[in-house]
């Protein structure tokens, strides 16, 4: 069976369906690597968010792109970074709780890195920025968004997908729209069409 021409190393629903509805043909293999190592060494070196989400975007690609020599790899990774703190999934629901009482009434970054990568051949990497101000919503309205959102809410770094409920949890979002949803769409586009997996 023939190499399909891009992979996504990711077994994100979200990103699958942003390739798909882009008109992007791909096949998904989620990579396994150990993100909470990636992170530590980062951090240890001084590193930002940036710095991390990159690495572990590039160090996805590449777990992948070594069983697939023939095709191009995309590695994807996103962090929230909320005054200098990087949050993970939660858990469960009580720790996501505690994640967006936190997060309310303050604004965070969310960092959205991908790497492109073909066998053992250099990577190209990219990451964008977007900036969100929850708004100051009640303790009322948290435990329905909660019981509303359940355990899918845990799939997303922060608890939330802007393009559905979550959109109501914010006040102000400065950045782009597939950047908050994890995969910066122009600059991979752009770059898909250099690799020749897009038409240009």
């Amino acid at each position: 069976m023939a190499e399909p021409a891009l992979i996504l190393a990711s077994g994100s629903a979200v990103r699958h369906r942003l390739l798909a509805e882009a008109g992007v043909p791909h096949a998904v293999e989620p990579a396994d690597i150990d993100e909470a190592a990636v992170k530590a060494r980062l951090r240890a070196a001084g590193g930002s968010a940036a710095d991390a989400a990159k690495a572990l975007a590039e160090a996805k690609a590449r777990a992948v792109a070594a069983r697939h020599p023939q095709a191009w790899v995309l590695g994807c990774d996103q962090i929230l970074d909320f005054e200098g703190a990087w949050f993970d999934k939660a858990q469960d629901i009580a720790e996501l709780r505690r994640h967006l009482q936190r997060l309310r009434g303050r604004a965070h970054m969310l960092v959205s890195a991908l790497c492109l990568v073909r066998g053992g051949g250099p990577a190209w990497v990219a990451a964008r920025t977007a900036r969100l101000a929850m708004r100051e919503f009640s303790d009322e309205f948290l435990e329905a968004y909660l019981k509303i959102a359940g355990r899918e809410a845990l799939q997303a770094v922060g608890g939330y997908s802007i393009e559905g409920r979550g959109a109501q949890l914010f006040a102000r979002v400065e950045g782009d729209l597939f950047t908050v949803m994890g995969l910066p769409l122009m600059p991979l586009l752009a770059r898909l069409r250099r690799t020749g997996i897009l038409p240009s």
